[in-house]
């Protein structure tokens, strides 16, 4: 196990898990190793290496934002079971 001791009873109530004792002991030994290697992780140099949010750089596969013709109001408006003043009207829901 790694240097780093887990509660992993603390850990287990947090994510609303119960455990067993010997379910305790063997997530206790994979999370002390996992805290393990990010120590080892924590040696690595990266001075040279810029920060990224992505491994990979992503581009925006949106489409840029145009303006279009769109539908009428009469024509939005002429399915609409009720309406008034170009506006349709509908059920009220809050008291």
């Amino acid at each position: 196990m790694a240097a780093v001791e887990v509660d992993v009873k603390y850990v287990a109530h947090l994510a609303r898990l119960s455990l067993s004792p010997e379910e305790e002991q063997k997530i206790g030994e994979q999370l002390g190793n996992i805290l393990g290697y990010i120590e080892k992780l924590k040696e690595v140099d990266v001075s040279g290496v810029e920060p990224t949010a992505h491994a990979f750089p992503l581009v925006n596969v949106a489409r840029p934002d145009e303006v279009r013709p769109s539908i009428s109001q009469e024509d939005a408006l002429r399915n609409a079971p009720a309406q008034a003043n170009g506006l349709f009207i509908v059920p009220k829901i809050v008291e």
